[in-house]
């Protein structure tokens, strides 16, 4: 067991919209340590939503974040041999988390030819309320409702 808990890491706003979620977006995002091309991805990502969408890029992708985010999560828990899915609340800075990754993830699947398609195109998706990123937080609440009877294993 840890003697004290690790001190908490806070990260500087982004240039452009001065927003902690940006950042921390962006650091996600990136790969090899190339944050200035991680914000070039993420910047002209959120040009080609502003063209395409009536609402600004920002707005949008903010949008597209909260249909993403999870409410509820299956976590395993062994019991008596028997391993259980028992579903819990998403805590939320675990919630961001889950909603950056796996929008990022599923915009990496996409078929598009850049990065910034390929992003563009996902929060265009999740801000409609469709995609392979909001499928994704339908089916853990799906999974967590199903398992709804093993609740009372929470820990």
């Amino acid at each position: 067991m840890r003697k004290s808990k690790p001190k908490k890491r806070y990260i500087l706003p982004d240039p452009k919209f001065s927003d902690i979620l940006v950042t921390k977006f962006v650091n996600y995002l990136m790969r090899d340590g190339k944050k200035s091309i991680s914000y070039a991805i993420f910047y002209d990502a959120l040009a080609i939503v502003d063209e395409k969408s009536e609402e600004s890029g920002l707005e949008t992708w903010k949008k597209a974040l909260n249909n993403i985010y999870p409410a509820v999560e299956v976590k395993s828990r062994r019991i008596g041999g028997a391993t259980f899915q028992v579903p819990r609340e998403v805590r939320p800075e675990k919630r961001t988390a889950f909603g950056i990754k796996w929008m990022i993830q599923y915009a990496r699947l996409r078929g598009e030819k850049t990065m910034k398609e390929k992003l563009a195109g996902e929060i265009i998706a999740a801000a409609k309320g469709e995609g392979a990123a909001v499928k994704k937080k339908d089916d853990t609440h799906r999974m967590a409702d199903a398992n709804k009877a093993f609740s009372h294993f929470r820990f």
